[in-house]
């Protein structure tokens, strides 16, 4: 693994060469109920769910409802830093179900159907696979192997041709810009060539 200077953003080259693309058919929203921890919320995302909460409440179970109210919407978790607040130390509470059971973010499903709410989901959320961390006063940008859950998204993904850094394009834009997300297509494609090129020397 090597680490492309994306602006001034890390980035891994897992990011750039791991296929990937959602099957939720699959593991259905397993991401929203797996896990020992809620999703980061950045500071200013906190008023924004807020907000959006009580417009997307309709789609959550009860129980989650009432969960909330006793204990809110988010937490500080052992880092020291702002995460969703999770049910029984694993299923975030903004989970809701569609009708086969699999599970979705209630701010995505009423941001996508048009009915209440414009905030989509917490970034960290809308960019997974891709997990951000700091490496010294640089963002770095790295991929989450998530095993099993996530190997028929890396199934999907050799078979339709997407990478990570494809499939989560519209994060990407959202995080850092049009303009860097461009640049990042260009710094990927130089990369697979270079690693072709390499490849077929050996």
């Amino acid at each position: 693994m090597s680490i492309l200077d994306v602006n001034g953003i890390l980035v891994s080259t897992e990011v750039i060469d791991t296929y990937f693309c959602c099957d939720l058919e699959a593991c259905h929203g397993a991401c929203c109920i797996e896990g020992d921890s809620g999703a980061p919320v950045r500071p200013e995302e906190e008023p924004l769910i807020q907000k959006a909460y009580p417009l997307v409440r309709h789609y959550i179970p009860e129980s989650q409802q009432r969960y909330i109210q006793r204990h809110g919407l988010t937490y500080t978790d052992a880092d020291g830093e702002a995460v969703t607040m999770i049910v029984n130390g694993r299923e975030c509470v903004f989970t809701c179900f569609e009708k086969d059971g699999s599970a979705r973010c209630a701010f995505e499903k009423g941001c996508t159907e048009g009915t209440s709410t414009d905030f989509y989901k917490p970034l960290s959320c809308h960019l997974f696979p891709i997990r951000v961390s700091r490496i010294g006063d640089s963002i770095a940008l790295n991929y989450q192997r998530w095993q099993p859950i996530c190997e028929p998204a890396r199934k999907r993904g050799r078979e339709l041709g997407i990478r990570v850094y494809q499939f989560v394009k519209d994060p990407l834009i959202r995080a850092f810009g049009e303009e860097w997300y461009e640049q990042l297509c260009e710094m990927a494609e130089a990369y697979l060539q270079w690693q072709t090129n390499r490849d077929e020397l050996k």
